[in-house]
């Protein structure tokens, strides 16, 4: 009795090489949009972990602001310890326009994610709703396109003020220290406008918008 296999014969015929390729293929229309959803995913975790991040900032910017002027106010008034040590926080206004700066960065992301930016919605009541996905795509592209040239012209600013050393006139503290923070909320921007020009590709395939 032979042990021999039979031969196992290739899908030569193209009725057989469609049926593999369907197989294997996506459902839905458009540029791997099974990949794009994981990297959505992915981009929402940190996008909302830097916008939460600006938040924490914001609201040590506003108790800093609330402790510094309520100091002012009370200099003078209590000459007893502790109240006679009040007064305002030292360099507070650097502090504030250092941090109010990463903390808007910060936020522009996840912004940008969830299509928060304001549209004039006027002329799109009649318009289909692959035509407003056309236009919301070419938005992204613009807005990518800004993105990339901001965080670019950003990340040199970075660079000059690390190669003089400048630092604030109160603190002390070296300006590249706002510049850092902005840079990397900017090139996180980027990276999601440029995702969102990939999710747009996919909802003009598929001839709507928010999927």
């Amino acid at each position: 009795m032979s042990n021999a296999r039979p031969a196992r014969r290739r899908p030569d015929e193209p009725k057989e090489i469609a049926a593999i390729m369907a197989e294997y293929s996506t459902s839905e229309p458009g540029l791997a949009p099974a990949l794009e959803a994981g990297v959505g995913r992915a981009i929402r975790k940190v996008t909302a972990a830097l916008a939460l991040t600006g938040g924490l900032l914001l609201l040590v910017i506003v108790v800093m602001t609330v402790v510094s002027i309520t100091g002012r106010a009370l200099v003078g008034t209590i000459d007893v310890f502790p109240f006679s040590e009040f007064g305002p926080v030292p360099g507070d206004f650097e502090l504030v326009s250092a941090g109010c700066a990463i903390a808007a960065c910060a936020f522009m992301p996840w912004c940008q994610l969830n299509r928060g930016h304001v549209t004039v919605d006027v002329f799109l009541s009649t318009m289909s709703d692959r035509s407003k996905a056309v236009l919301t795509l070419a938005g992204n592209i613009l807005m990518t396109v800004a993105t990339v040239l901001i965080a670019w012209r950003m990340y040199l600013g970075l660079v000059d003020k690390l190669s003089y050393n400048e630092t604030t006139m109160i603190l002390q503290m070296p300006v590249w220290y706002g510049y850092a923070g902005a840079t990397v909320g900017l090139w996180v921007f980027a990276a999601t406008s440029a995702y969102t020009v990939w999710r747009s590709i996919n909802e003009v395939a598929a001839g709507r918008e928010g999927r």
